[in-house]
């Protein structure tokens, strides 16, 4: 039996950005039909080379759950939620499952407690986007190039009033694919915004990116210590 996160912890909306998690506000996009299985998905290829893959919608009885996920070889580098239940317990939900995703790099992960019928309808949301870019990855000669030319590099390790922080920072070429904590304080408003700053950094690809109200040293330790793994990249 897989354990169950808290939501607690993310509960604050204001620390979830809209632009990645944006619950869907059309209904009149969500399909009135009978839903297609969640195997169903569609792909597209991007002119860099990534695949960017969406999902068939499943419906819930709290609401439609759609994934776009962006792929670099077998790599998953970005999830972004097409539609989602309008509630405040997905809202704070989506931001746990999708950084579990980039550090699982599967659609084995936690359910969220309080957020059971979104997490397993997002999992085999998930999970279709995964088995749809693995036809495509299998044909491509270049994903086994991709996978080559990766390189994980460390941060430096920062120490603040609050704990240490150090990031360790994947690049395929020059973009950022994953970033992982080596460091971080043990705080609650911490571990809410480390997801939030994770996102904001494999949008804009860099360290130019806002700092998390209520956990402004960790953000600014963060940055410093992802620049300096950008740095270090050469």
């Amino acid at each position: 039996m897989k354990r169950a996160i808290p939501v607690v912890v993310l509960s604050i909306a204001g620390l979830v950005p809209v632009w990645l998690y944006q619950p869907s506000a059309q209904s009149s996009t969500v399909q009135t039909t009978t839903p297609a299985p969640s195997t169903s998905s569609s792909s597209s290829s991007g002119t860099s080379g990534a695949n960017v893959v969406t999902s068939s919608t499943i419906n819930t009885e709290k609401g439609p759950v759609q994934l776009q996920v962006t792929f670099d070889g077998a790599k998953i580098t970005a999830v972004k939620t097409l539609q989602q239940p309008n509630h405040p317990q997905t809202t704070a939900a989506v931001p746990v499952l999708v950084a579990e995703t980039l550090e699982a790099q599967s659609a084995d992960i936690d359910t969220v407690s309080g957020a059971t019928i979104t997490s397993e309808a997002y999992k085999k949301s998930l999970q279709a986007t995964i088995d749809d870019n693995a036809k495509t990855a299998s044909a491509s000669p270049s994903a086994s190039a991709s996978e080559a030319a990766s390189r994980t590099v460390d941060g430096s390790a920062l120490s603040t009033e609050k704990g240490p922080v150090q990031v360790q920072v994947t690049f395929v070429g020059t973009k950022i694919t994953a970033v992982k904590m080596l460091q971080q304080p043990n705080h609650p408003q911490t571990t809410a915004a480390v997801p939030v700053l994770v996102a904001e950094t494999l949008e804009a690809q860099s360290a130019d990116i806002d700092t998390v109200s209520g956990a402004t040293i960790t953000s600014e330790a963060y940055k410093t210590s992802l620049q300096a793994a950008i740095d270090a990249r050469g």
